[in-house]
């Protein structure tokens, strides 16, 4: 089959209609004089200066809250950091904290990671504006304001999710003033990249425009996973009245690249040697892109009432179309089950792995109803809600078809498989309906109860090809969260919490006995145990213990995905954020990990390390102003993982390793217009290193990326 055009003509049109709505979207004067209320709180605009940390995030509970006062482990990436860091997708900027690991993350494909350990849920713990994204393909930056990361249970927050925690992307509203933002970059092999971020009024105030769009020639490292993509997003806000305010946000993503497979053990017991991070095994002449269609559509209205309560609600839909081909490089005909690995030569054997027309709709709603109010001595912020999101997945049985043999030194060419993806049609079908409630009791100044509960009724269905429901789960949960609080001084917080979670089941893997089936939903615990100090009001500390429980999947002896046991995780984090000196910018993170499994059944992976984690991990980040260049900064971090296990029965562990990277970063003016100069070159030192060894789909072990030199200008006109 030929390979699809690769040409970006599906998004050239929107392209087009939205850069001529950004053109048309300059503010005019007729109104700029009139007086029509504005909303607080609701309005993005750059201060002078930007800030060097965040105070406050949304992640923890149902608003923004100051972060000294919310009983969890939370890190937030802003903007500024973000475009100081060079940061173009989630992994980049998730690289900066120590809890959380790539989990499966291929180049090419979508973004998957684990915090604490766990792997996030792509249907339920990647969340924008509070509410459920599908994450199946890389959720794109370009109209994301911040990044904020829960780590632990989110089971108050978000009903069904991992019990590492979620990831929140929050969108970019229309700025106060007029703003018109020009980035391009290069990078890698030749990645070109270019994007446009226009904000502003419309001549009546009341009414506000987002503008973003960009496209990307894909050039990575790894010679061969080539693609391109286009994206484009617009955002509007309504001051209805001076106390209602609508929020609409769309967006559109394309996305086409030949995905990078992982590399799988020789003869099932040992590293594969002599490895190029840059070789392509998805290398047959018939072997075509994975091309992925997202799109987000979120409404949001507010109503501040005159006595200090607040309604809002809110709607998303979330969807995801994407035809998956890959030379599926798979272990070696000479090795006998249940052994896998390439053959000790380097052989492996080529499946051709064909799913086209799967997609994924995620729809959520919430209703919240939010105030103060005291009962006596104490005091009371209440905010009362209720939920509802609505899954689909449609996907036909996929081709994953045995063609052939290759080398991983001398690719050879092998034909393809004459077959093609099943019909496609309804497989999964899911209705998530909660009531929640929390309170923030005051007790005193210094201390204060957090304590909410949420009630989560869940429906689902799963049918095969023929339409037929082969599994149905109906049943509700309650899922309690209890924290406390005490400020023992300004700028001190001590907190300990409890809290409990409910995740979806996991989905057995290719080649076992039950394939494709997800296990029933299943319910989790953590304590946790914190404290959060500002030292100053641009440097914040914090450390956290935690000890989270949860029912164990893994693939038993005899090939089939079971549930038995508990992988029981205990940690230490500490982060360090903000000014440490007048000229230096630090953010440090480190993470201890012990992740265990428990009541196996299994003497080979009974007390065993779950795999994939390492037990220690820091990331160190500085940013330095040369006081004698006005202007220019220099920066650099240095990353650190300890070894981690990648055969379930620790039989085979990668090294630990560390990586350095610097960066320099020039603030000038170009022709009157404010210019900022980057340049970023990642693993300076040039290192081999194993970045992510999941056991999915038989075990993989994908490198880092060598030496990567990265140039950006940005243009604020």
């Amino acid at each position: 089959m030929p390979n699809p055009p690769t040409s970006p003509l599906p998004v050239s049109r929107p392209l087009l209609v939205l850069a001529l709505a950004a053109q048309a979207c300059a503010p005019g004067p007729a109104l700029a004089q009139s007086n029509a209320p504005a909303l607080a709180n609701v309005v993005v605009s750059a201060p002078a200066a930007a800030p060097v940390k965040a105070d406050d995030a949304t992640v923890g509970g149902f608003g923004a809250a100051p972060l000294l006062e919310t009983p969890a482990s939370i890190t937030v990436f802003t903007h500024e950091q973000m475009q100081d860091r060079a940061v173009r997708q989630t992994s980049d900027a998730l690289r900066y904290d120590a809890s959380v690991n790539d989990s499966y993350n291929a180049v090419g494909y979508a973004e998957q990671f684990s915090i604490r350990g766990f792997a996030l849920d792509n249907a339920s713990s990647y969340r924008k504006d509070g509410l459920p994204v599908v994450a199946d393909s890389q959720i794109p930056l370009e109209n994301k304001e911040r990044i904020e990361v829960l780590k632990g249970l989110a089971g108050l927050q978000a009903g069904q999710a991992a019990p590492g925690g979620i990831v929140d992307y929050l969108s970019k509203r229309p700025t106060e003033r007029d703003l018109r933002t020009l980035t391009l970059e290069a990078r890698e092999r030749g990645t070109l990249y270019g994007a446009i971020d226009l904000g502003g009024r419309f001549a009546d105030p009341r009414f506000g425009y987002r503008i973003n769009a960009a496209a990307e020639q894909l050039r990575p490292y790894v010679r061969g996973a080539d693609g391109e993509r286009q994206f484009a997003s617009a955002a509007f806000d309504w001051r209805i009245t001076p106390q209602a305010l609508l929020q609409l946000d769309l967006d559109f993503q394309h996305k086409s690249q030949l995905t990078a497979p992982g590399f799988q053990l020789f003869d099932g017991v040992r590293l594969p040697p002599d490895v190029d991070p840059a070789t392509m095994l998805n290398d047959q002449p018939w072997a075509r892109p994975v091309r992925t269609d997202s799109d987000n559509l979120g409404l949001h209205f507010e109503y501040r009432f005159d006595s200090g309560w607040k309604a809002s609600f809110a709607v998303n839909r979330s969807r995801m179309r994407r035809d998956d081909y890959t030379a599926f490089p798979y272990s070696c005909s000479a090795l006998t089950y249940p052994i896998v690995g390439f053959c000790a030569n380097g052989d492996y054997d080529v499946y051709d792995y064909q799913s086209a027309g799967e997609s994924k709709t995620l729809t959520s709603a919430q209703a919240l109803l939010q105030g103060k109010f005291a009962s006596g001595a104490l005091r009371h912020d209440l905010t009362v809600g209720a939920a509802t999101t609505r899954r689909r997945d449609e996907f036909g049985d996929a081709v994953y078809e045995w063609v052939g043999t290759s080398n991983m030194y001398q690719p050879q060419a092998v034909p393809p498989s004459p077959l093609q993806t099943g019909p496609v049609g309804l497989r999964r079908s899911e209705t998530e309906r909660a009531l929640f409630a929390q309170d923030i009791i005051h007790l005193n100044d210094a201390l204060a109860l957090h304590a909410g509960l949420r009630y989560t009724q869940l429906q689902r269905e799963q049918f095969d090809a023929t339409g037929a429901v082969t599994a149905r789960y109906d049943r509700g949960t309650l899922l309690p969260n209890a924290a406390l609080v005490f400020q023992p001084a300004p700028g001190w917080a001590l907190y300990g919490s409890y809290a409990r979670g409910l995740e979806h089941g996991g989905v057995a893997p290719l080649l076992t006995t039950n394939e494709n089936r997800m296990l029933d939903p299943a319910t989790s615990r953590q304590l946790e145990i914190g404290v959060k100090a500002e030292l100053a009001p641009d440097l914040a500390l914090s450390a956290a213990l935690f000890d989270i429980r949860k029912p164990l999947e893994f693939i038993d002896a005899a090939n089939t995905y079971v549930r038995r046991g508990d992988a029981v995780h205990r940690g230490l984090e500490l982060a360090a954020q903000g000014q440490a000196a007048p000229n230096l910018v630090l953010g440090a993170s480190l993470t201890w990990l012990d992740a265990s499994q428990h009541g196996t059944g299994d003497a080979l992976l009974e007390g065993k390390r779950v795999t994939n984690v390492p037990r220690f991990k820091s990331v160190v980040y500085l940013d330095y102003a040369l006081p004698q260049f006005a202007g220019l900064h220099l920066n650099g971090s240095w990353q650190y993982a300890s070894s981690k296990a990648f055969s379930p029965d620790n039989g085979v562990t990668v090294p630990g390793y560390h990586v350095f990277n610097l960066g320099l970063r020039y603030a000038t003016r170009i022709g009157g217009t404010r210019a900022t100069l980057r340049a970023n070159l990642d693993n300076v030192l040039d290192r081999f290193y194993w970045r992510d060894v999941t056991q999915e789909l038989g075990g993989y072990l994908l490198p880092g990326a060598p030496r990567t030199l990265r140039l950006s200008a940005q243009f604020d006109f």
